[in-house]
Order: C-alpha cells, then sequence, then structure tokens
C-alpha cells in the first residue's frame, strides 16, 4: 500500500516532530505522528483545507511511502467516532483516540477517515513503533498544482464571462 504526504521540503522526513510540536485531529501536543492519505489527491486535500491556495510555501513537496504487505494496521470504525467528528475544532475525543493508540504501540499504522471526504481514508504513521522502519519512504517531489487553482472565479462573474478574483 502506498501513501502520501504534503508538506514543506524541511518536514519531508516521516519523523512526526511537526504533530509532535504542535498536536493534530488525531494527536495530542506531545505525541509524535506522521499524517499520510491513501490518495495523493486527498493529501493536497488535508493540506490546503486550513490554508489559501494563495498562500502555499514554495516549497511544497509530495512525499510517497510503500508500506510494507504485512505491516501491523488498525482502522478506526466511522461508527464509534463521536457524533461531531468532523467539526472544526476536532473534538478533543479525537486526538485522545489517537494519543492512545500510539502510546499503546499496537499497530505502526493506524486507519481513519478523513474529515475532509470521509469516504476516503488517511493513515496515521507511528514513529516510534519497530515497523516503521520497513516503511520505504520515497523521495520529496515538488508539488506542481495547476494554476488555475490559484484563480477564484465567482459565480456572479462567470456568468457575466469576466474572471474574477474574490
Amino acid at each position: 500500500m502506498r501513501v502520501w504526504r504534503v508538506c514543506r521540503r524541511a518536514h519531508a522526513p516521516f519523523d512526526g516532530e511537526g504533530a509532535r510540536r504542535f498536536g493534530g485531529r488525531w494527536n495530542a501536543r506531545g505525541t509524535p505522528l506522521v499524517y499520510t492519505s491513501a490518495e495523493p489527491a486527498l493529501a493536497v486535500l488535508e493540506y490546503f483545507v486550513n490554508l489559501e491556495i494563495e498562500d502555499a510555501p514554495g516549497d511544497l513537496v509530495m512525499v510517497s511511502a510503500e508500506l510494507p504487505e504485512r505491516i501491523s494496521v488498525e482502522t478506526v470504525d466511522p461508527a464509534m467516532l463521536p457524533r461531531a467528528w468532523r467539526s472544526t475544532p476536532a473534538p478533543a475525543a479525537l486526538a485522545q483516540l489517537g494519543t492512545d493508540w500510539a502510546r499503546s504501540g499496537r499497530t505502526a499504522a493506524l486507519v481513519v477517515p478523513s474529515a475532509v471526504v470521509p469516504i476516503q481514508r488517511n493513515f496515521l504513521l507511528n514513529p516510534l513503533h519497530p515497523d516503521v522502519a520497513r516503511i520505504k519512504v520515497g523521495p520529496p517531489e515538488p508539488l506542481a498544482l495547476d494554476p488555475r487553482l490559484r484563480k477564484r472565479v465567482s459565480v456572479r462573474d462567470r456568468r457575466r464571462g469576466r474572471p474574477s478574483r474574490r
């Protein structure tokens, strides 16, 4: 299974340092995790959900990683999540769930639903689990987004036949 991550070039290592320093939807501050997605497009959406595309840093990269066939994986059943699990800010129960999982050391990866596209899956990797050493991380590749993504056009302006930045 291949997973994907979008990040700044300096954050390309799969060490979980950013999540450890700042926390996230699925982990409390102090717990290292590597957030990855099952699809490259989902990795892009996950990165930009909290950032205007115009504000994207110029050093973004896409990093893929190949999870070995027999790596230990646990899957979160979406039906077991709190009712408002997709809300922002995320319910504290999600960070507790991910933090407890990471600290338990049960598996190297935790499969969770994406809050952005719930039918898609994200893979949380526990960099402290011994199986993570078997993951083959690819080289960081510059993220080249279609320039049209930077041009936001309002519906009203489209009807008038003219592009407009909002």
